[in-house]
């Protein structure tokens, strides 16, 4: 399970954000997750759940997760289309030469603070 890892990994981003910007309490972090990035995301949210408690700072944060669907881009005819779906077998034209596009990131888009305090985006 990397998810508690990459929950870790968040969390010393938001530290270092917060540090930089004087905050002491983060209301929410919206993460977005890839499609194929391999994150569960029940397990993803048990662990920030559990992580939270231990972690001052985000004691009453609430973690938002948005999809970024997976794309995959054909190199003979050009076309993107949905990997999922489809795989890496190009639906329109049947080649093999395709690569992914998105959807295997995970990007934190957004960390929101008390009215107090100001909103960060990154």
């Amino acid at each position: 399970m990397h998810e508690l890892g990459i929950v870790t990994h968040v969390a010393k981003t938001i530290d270092q954000l917060a540090e930089e910007n004087h905050l002491t309490k983060i209301s929410s972090v919206t993460l977005q997750v890839g499609e194929v990035s391999g994150i569960m995301t029940d397990y993803f949210t048990d662990c920030w759940n559990w992580f939270k408690k231990k972690h001052p700072i985000l004691k009453d944060s609430e973690l938002i997760l948005e999809t970024i669907p997976a794309v995959t881009y054909c190199e003979d005819c050009r076309e993107t289309y949905e990997t999922v779906k489809y795989g890496i077998i190009c639906p329109h034209c049947g080649s093999e030469h395709t690569y992914l596009v998105q959807g295997n990131e995970t990007v934190i888009k957004e960390i929101a603070v008390p009215e107090n305090e100001e909103d960060l985006s990154e």
